[in-house]
């Protein structure tokens, strides 16, 4: 991918090689992208040696360069353990900051605090986790008076809200969330200037606000701002040299894939999907799996829905294939991760493939692999820890046996199967208050059987 020690040293000045004894970083965050899984994680236990030593300057710092380096790995692998450390090492530092009265130092650490939150929420789909973050964030806003602490508090702050806000709102209010952070983003680059660092923090910025209005659109509809969440995508990318940022470049490139393939599904222009899957295809090109393995299988993942896409577009049964093949990929990595929302999707998503696949060609043995996949994956996935990725997988299960019924024009009891996965989805759905998916059901369950039975606590 690239010549990664060349690098390294390139952007190590002569002055701070004997940092290298603490780690190939010496302690720079804008470094840890070019290291690789195996080299990160031996960064983590060189930043780990450096705050205990008893001879360590500043070991506040210390403490929270750690918690960096370990929240980047989780980052990476999804390990809720390696979270659960670089939590513990922000939390620590942010009381050593405390106790000396830095409070700029602090508020860092509350944010890093926040941050890993916000990834434990994300990757498994904790909202509890949501809530500490909020906590963490109006902390470090408190405290911060200079520096990259209160921009990323503004910014940690106006995701959350938007977050909050994005099943309910309108357009005029995604573009109020998106306007808020507007200040926060000019102020990181202001501070690029001096630290490094702050560019990076600034693209993820725009990254995060792509991401937020890219969900607004496609729940609204809204053309406008899916070119509005394009744009940012782009922007991001621009900023980025993807030869020293290879991750966040990559990263910003999944997201404009994800925003083309939406929009493309959405009206239904080949063209559009087919650039969404060559933007997909550059990121996964940038990160390997064994860079990133995480980020390798949502870039997988997204390629797969792309190609869904282009398959729903064109009826060419080839793309669903090659679409089975990423979600194939991806589980290489989503297998160990038990607990990630994204392990239910790429499952349902396989599972959808297959059976429009079958659809297509009259394949009964693709539909079988598919059955037996998704089951597998209902009893891997409790339903007390996952409600909604179970219930997308009863779903998903359902439209498999509708499917069969369509081919053969056999029951073979899958009806009454269906209908009984698609009532307990219904529950939760609608327990869930997720109105969108709740309709998916129900319209299933018409088809099913008679409209009479059907509408369990829906509304029209």
């Amino acid at each position: 991918m690239f010549e990664l020690g060349r690098e390294i040293f390139r952007r190590l000045a002569p002055e701070r090689l004997k940092t290298v004894a603490d780690g190939l970083t010496g302690g720079d965050a804008t470094l840890l992208e070019l290291l690789d899984l195996n080299l990160i994680q031996q960064e983590g236990r060189a930043a780990d040696v450096a705050a205990g030593r008893i001879s360590a300057k500043d070991r506040a710092q210390r403490r929270l360069d750690a918690a960096v380096v370990w929240r980047e790995v989780a980052r990476r692998t999804g390990d809720p353990a390696t979270l659960r450390k670089a939590a513990a090492g922000a939390e620590a530092a942010a009381a050593a900051f405390e106790s000396a009265r830095r409070w700029e130092g602090w508020a860092r650490a509350r944010c890093e605090q926040a941050f890993c939150a916000l990834l434990g929420a994300e990757t498994f789909g904790d909202p509890g986790l949501e809530a500490a973050a909020e906590a963490a964030f109006r902390d470090a806003r408190g405290g911060a008076r200079t520096g990259v602490a209160a921009p990323l508090a503004d910014i940690g702050l106006a995701a959350i809200e938007a977050r909050r806000e994005l099943a309910l709102g309108d357009a005029t209010a995604a573009r109020y969330a998106a306007g808020r952070f507007a200040q926060p983003i000019a102020a990181l680059e202001a501070l690029s200037r001096r630290l490094g660092h702050a560019r990076v923090f600034a693209a993820e910025a725009r990254i995060i606000r792509a991401d937020l209005t890219c969900a607004w659109a496609a729940r609204l509809k809204d053309e406008t701002l899916f070119r509005d969440a394009l744009d940012d995508a782009v922007a991001a990318a621009a900023r980025l040299d993807p030869a020293y940022e290879p991750l966040t470049w990559a990263r910003a490139e999944l997201l404009r894939g994800q925003v083309l393939t939406l929009w493309g599904e959405m009206i239904g222009d080949v063209e559009i999907l087919a650039a969404g899957a060559a933007a997909l295809a550059a990121a996964i090109d940038q990160v390997g799996r064994d860079h990133s393995p995480l980020d390798w299988a949502r870039s997988q993942v997204a390629l797969g829905q792309a190609l869904q896409g282009l398959g729903d577009a064109s009826a060419q049964p080839r793309a669903y294939e090659q679409a089975v093949t990423c979600y194939d990929r991806a589980s290489l990595v989503l297998k160990k991760l038990d607990a990630s929302p994204l392990r239910g999707l790429a499952a349902g998503a396989r599972a959808v493939c297959l059976a429009r696949q079958a659809e297509i060609t009259g394949d009964l043995a693709v539909l079988d692999a598919a059955e037996a996949a998704m089951k597998m994956e209902l009893a891997n996935l409790p339903a007390r820890r996952d409600p909604v990725g179970w219930a997308l997988s009863q779903l998903h299960l359902a439209r498999l046996y509708e499917a069969r019924i369509d081919i053969t024009g056999q029951d073979g009891g899958r009806r009454v199967a269906a209908v009984t996965a698609l009532e307990t989805a219904l529950d939760v759905f609608s327990e869930q208050g997720l109105a969108s998916l709740s309709r998916l059901a129900a319209d299933a369950l018409e088809r099913l059987r008679p409209a009479s039975e059907v509408g369990r606590g829906i509304e029209s």
